[in-house]
């Protein structure tokens, strides 16, 4: 594994080792943070290649009750909209799991960005430290609701996004300096369509991405795109 902008990135032969690996780094860093505070914090990710990590994790024998579970984004839309981030981790993981009810913080975005925001820093501001924020990477270099050519918005620990790139416009995102206050993250970058982003990245390049860095650097996992 080699470090590189305080990045440490892994290759990947196959979809389903890249799932296992981060599906094993969850279970590790859950029963560490268990175990030194009696409580785990983790951020999750949406799209395809968490959906089946999370699928994965229902299935096994963890401490649930001592889970703590945010979203690093989420898409102005009624929480029950097919692309709800918090409607696939319900549906895929979290209803089928003994996490409390009180533990499971979703974004209310169907309050619109503004109102959403503010209430979902509410929440952050009694959260402390995560121990792990999951993440994916856009082509476009984007990360949680991060975007490029957007001003970053560190003004609270989640934010209003207006005139995403990518629909819905209206967007919430938990702030850069709040996802950089974690014990660990990963990146989970598959498809081919990621190599420019992963080599402007890998380059210096000032992509979204490269906004997280916390104190102990990111792992990156790599599926279908070159690590050079």
């Amino acid at each position: 594994m080699q470090e590189k902008n305080t990045g440490r990135w892994q290759s990947f032969e196959s979809i389903e080792s890249l799932r296992h690996d981060v599906c094993d780094a969850i279970v590790k860093s859950a029963n560490e943070a268990i175990a030194k505070r009696g409580r785990f914090l983790i951020v999750l990710a949406g799209g395809n290649t968490p959906k089946a990590i999370y699928g994965a994790l229902r299935d096994l024998p963890m401490d649930w009750s001592k889970w703590h579970v945010y979203h690093g984004d989420e898409r102005c839309l009624p929480v029950d909209h097919e692309d709800r981030n918090s409607l696939m981790a319900n549906q895929v993981w979290l209803n089928h799991v003994d996490i409390p009810a009180q533990q499971v913080h979703d974004i209310p975005a169907e309050l619109g960005a503004i109102e959403g925001a503010k209430a979902y820093a509410k929440t952050l501001a009694g959260a402390p430290t995560f121990d792990m924020v999951l993440l994916g990477l856009g082509e476009d270099g984007h990360t949680a609701s991060l975007f490029p050519n957007h001003v970053v918005d560190n003004s609270a620990d989640a934010v209003p996004v207006f005139n995403s790139p990518k629909p819905p416009a209206e967007r919430i995102t938990i702030s850069q300096n709040r996802l950089n206050n974690t014990h660990a993250v990963i990146f989970m970058v598959t498809g081919a369509g990621k190599q420019e982003a992963v080599d402007n990245w890998r380059k210096g390049v000032k992509i979204p991405a490269t906004l997280i860095s916390p104190a102990n650097g990111v792992d990156v996992y790599c599926y279908e795109v070159k690590v050079r």
